[in-house]
């Protein structure tokens, strides 16, 4: 710390005579303020409290700045009274030093034995800090100079504060985490630091536990309800996260909606799954934004490390922990997941084909195949349904289970979902009144804009409303009804028809069918592989039935023999499609049969 402004100007004081150059600032400092005119402005007027006490610790001089920053009545200090004295005032007014006697008592002699300048910062009692420069003089006494420095500690302290910390929900930052884990790592392996007054960790309580977790479906909220409803959502989720972790362990945002925790003094993995599921539970209840109610969820990763562990580099943990997040995502959002070798390799080839995908998406990589759908009795074509094919130039083909879970998780599944339905619908325009159905992921309906989207296609391509069907999953219904139905019903209001896909896998509910007049239901293919027994059978044929009550068309999918087909017709199944009935194929394929069912 350099000297304080008063005692560098010293040196630029005139000398008094007699005095040789040499002699120290603190003696020409007594010997200026004898000159009775400048002892009210040097004393009364200086910023800085300044007192000077000879060998015996008694008070020779003050000024009433001194008092005021001590919060002490000048008339209450007087020439002679002892150093004991004068910090007894100054703990009855509670500006007393903020440490215990004996700590006051070591500082003092350190202070005091000195035999060069020292400087000192302090806080006292009040919270105030104040930096001492302390100058000894002849005989064994000092002069002291104070300046209170309080404002400029805390604006320093809020710059470190904001240097190591998110500002929307001021959790640690990433910069933060990071030293956190290194120290956590440290101890571990008991290289405690010196300064980490923590306990010794139980050698049974040495296993680290890195979380890594983000929201799903978080971008629908910011561009449905806006980015200051999306920064709420992040300050609402920081706090139920922060309840399901222990003092002690650390909860940081790394950006956007991404969040990692640090746990510390585990015994057992089991107790990093049982914290990462109490926060699943904790993010599945809905959030009110706006007066609307939103769920969005989460997915986490996690990375153990063990201090016998060669693996304890913080970065190559949280590598690990992103890894495991990412596999997650991928495999079945709400579960946790455990970091695992081979997750690497495995990330590797997502990441290139993550990469190849959007090329292929702004190169025309991608492929539409069609699979024709029937009228059973008496056989006829009705149209066909559109998939995404995707023929690698490296790999091959790439399975749709493969790449659509990769264009969701990479938020492409809108480009490619609107890329199919250009497709389809330019290609079905020419069907001789024909259908076409396209499949809408959960994202593409709860993202504004999609109404537009069939509209513009419908006119850009030509194609009647009447024979565009938007195929839409039981889940969609099940996560978000306050917004989804509203879309389905603008939709519907532009003529297309609605069809609820792969009925009965999941969440099927009676209340759906009555809330919306959906045009079809695709009756899922896991019921026709079971009609062998009587309760697959069963099943069929109470759907069909139901079709019929709400009036609604019955598509049975999976048709893949003709005992099934034989089946079907006996129950007065009317439609159907699967791989005996037609399989899906390149347009070029298709279009010959749909030319010939128009002739």
């Amino acid at each position: 710390m350099n000297a304080p402004p008063i005692v560098d100007q010293l040196h630029s004081l005139p000398v008094a005579a007699g005095d040789p150059d040499h002699k120290p600032p603190s003696l020409r400092l007594l010997a200026l303020l004898q000159r009775s005119e400048l002892h009210d402005l040097a004393l009364d007027r200086l910023r800085q409290g300044l007192c000077v006490f000879d060998g015996q610790q008694r008070l020779q001089l003050f000024n009433r700045r001194y008092a005021e920053m001590y919060d002490i009545e000048p008339s209450r200090l007087s020439i002679g009274m002892t150093l004991r004295d004068v910090v007894d005032l100054r703990c009855k007014a509670g500006t007393g030093l903020d440490m215990t006697p004996e700590q006051y008592a070591v500082w003092r002699e350190r202070i005091g034995i000195a035999e060069r300048v020292t400087d000192t910062e302090v806080k006292l009692s009040d919270g105030r800090v104040h930096a001492i420069h302390h100058e000894p003089i002849a005989g064994g006494g000092w002069v002291a100079t104070f300046e209170d420095i309080t404002e400029r500690r805390r604006a320093e302290a809020s710059v470190r504060h904001m240097a190591h910390h998110d500002t929307l929900t001021d959790l640690p930052n990433r910069a933060l985490f990071a030293e956190r884990l290194e120290s956590a790592l440290a101890r571990s392996r008991g290289e405690d630091r010196l300064e980490d007054h923590r306990a010794a960790l139980a050698s049974e309580e040495r296993l680290i536990a890195v979380l890594f977790l983000d929201l799903d479906n978080f971008k629908d909220t910011n561009d449905t309800l806006g980015h200051a409803a999306g920064d709420e959502l992040l300050r609402l989720a920081a706090v139920r996260i922060g309840r399901c972790i222990r003092d002690g362990d650390t909860l940081a945002r790394f950006g956007g909606d991404e969040f990692a925790v640090l746990l510390e003094r585990l015994v057992e993995s089991d107790q990093a799954h049982t914290t990462a599921q109490r926060m699943i539970g904790e993010m599945a209840a809905p959030f009110m934004l706006d007066g609307q109610e939103v769920t969005v969820g989460t997915s986490v990763g996690i990375a153990l490390c063990d201090p016998s562990s060669e693996d304890s580099d913080p970065a190559l943990l949280l590598r690990q922990a992103d890894m495991a997040l990412y596999r997650a995502k991928a495999e079945k959002r709400g579960t946790p997941c455990f970091f695992r070798a081979g997750m690497q390799t495995v990330l590797h080839r997502r990441k290139g084909l993550e990469r190849d995908l959007r090329r292929a998406l702004s190169e025309g990589g991608l492929d539409v195949y069609f699979q024709p759908m029937w009228l059973l009795a008496p056989r006829r074509l009705l149209g066909a349904e559109a998939l995404a094919r995707w023929q690698h130039p490296e790999h091959g083909v790439v399975a749709p289970a493969e790449f659509i879970p990769l264009a969701e998780s990479a938020g492409l599944i809108g480009e490619l979902g609107a890329w199919v339905m250009r497709a389809a619908c330019a290609r079905a325009v020419h069907w001789n009144g024909l259908c076409v159905a396209v499949n809408l992921s959960p994202e593409q309906v709860r993202r504004p804009g999609l109404v537009e989207l069939v509209a513009e296609v419908l006119a850009e391509t030509g194609l009647a409303p009447s024979l565009l069907e938007l195929e839409i999953t039981e889940s969609l219904l099940f996560q978000d009804t306050a917004t989804t139905l509203p879309t389905l019903g603008r939709l519907r209001g532009l003529g297309v028809g609605i069809v609820l896909d792969n009925f009965g896998s999941g969440y099927s509910s009676l209340s759906y069918l009555r809330r919306f007049p959906f045009s079809k239901l695709k009756l899922d293919r896991s019921f026709t592989a079971d009609m062998a027994d009587d309760a697959g059978t069963a099943i069929v044929q109470a759907v069909t039935a139901l079709g019929r009550r709400l009036a609604m068309r019955v598509m049975v999918e999976g048709i893949e023999t003709e005992e099934q087909l034989g089946l079907l017709l006996a129950m007065g199944c009317v439609e159907g499609q699967g791989y005996l009935l037609g399989r899906p194929g390149p347009a070029e394929d298709f279009e010959p049969i749909a030319k010939a069912a128009g002739a």
